[in-house]
């Protein structure tokens, strides 16, 4: 079954929606076979290198108050715990852009290590509160899940696999994608949102038990 996973790594339901994706998986044993792929999303792709602060920039955004913002935080702090993710809100002071961690993934993709830097992104940022635009820390993640760092720096250093990145983007923006995370299922099957484990346990079942095409 392939599942292609779109999302970004600044988005916190991406963090909540993979981690319930993989409970869901994990409760089918070996009834299912997943090839999972992640797909890019910029939630912000205008964003310019030095960030913005996140307060002000979910007030530019959503208009959400110091209030709203709390209350979500909290909900998205617990939703992670229950989960086994941890939301440190405190050290999370800024958002920035992610054009070149999506390049990165990439390139992970094709050395077969997409998924482990996958969840090292969202902790660097989410848990321990780092810039997923610098390169320094790219660097540094990629090399800690087994990947190559002259070879990060190296691509980090160019525009290899920009074209490739504005494309997959420009393929789900056009498919009607506007909202990650965006699980997809043989190409076929939409679940939105960081839904609860046993939304995508039922769907990977019904749609196992149906020989979904």
């Amino acid at each position: 079954m392939k599942i292609d996973f779109v999302s970004d790594v600044s988005c916190p339901w991406c963090a909540i929606g993979l981690k319930s994706l993989e409970e869901g998986i994990a409760r089918l044993g070996d009834s299912v076979k997943v090839d999972l792929h992640f797909q890019p999303f910029e939630l912000n792709p205008d964003m310019g290198p030095q960030g913005q602060d996140i307060g002000e920039h979910l007030m530019q955004k959503y208009g959400a108050t110091a209030e709203q913002r709390a209350q979500s935080g909290e909900a998205i702090r617990a939703r992670g715990a229950a989960l086994g993710f941890t939301f440190r809100m405190d050290l999370r002071g800024r958002i920035y852009n992610t054009f070149d961690a999506h390049r990165l993934l990439h390139w992970a993709e094709l050395e077969g290590r997409q998924l482990a830097l996958k969840h090292a992104l969202l902790k660097a940022y989410f848990t321990d509160g780092q810039d997923p635009s610098s390169h320094e820390l790219l660097v540094k993640v990629a090399g800690e899940v087994g990947l190559d760092e002259a070879r990060a720096r190296e691509v980090l250093a160019t525009n290899e696999f920009a074209d490739e990145v504005r494309e997959r983007e420009a393929f789900y923006r056009e498919h009607g994608i506007q909202a990650v995370p965006s699980v997809i299922i043989n190409d076929r099957h939409l679940i939105q949102g960081g839904q609860p484990p046993e939304v995508f346990e039922r769907a990977l079942r019904e749609l196992a038990a149906a020989g979904a095409e």
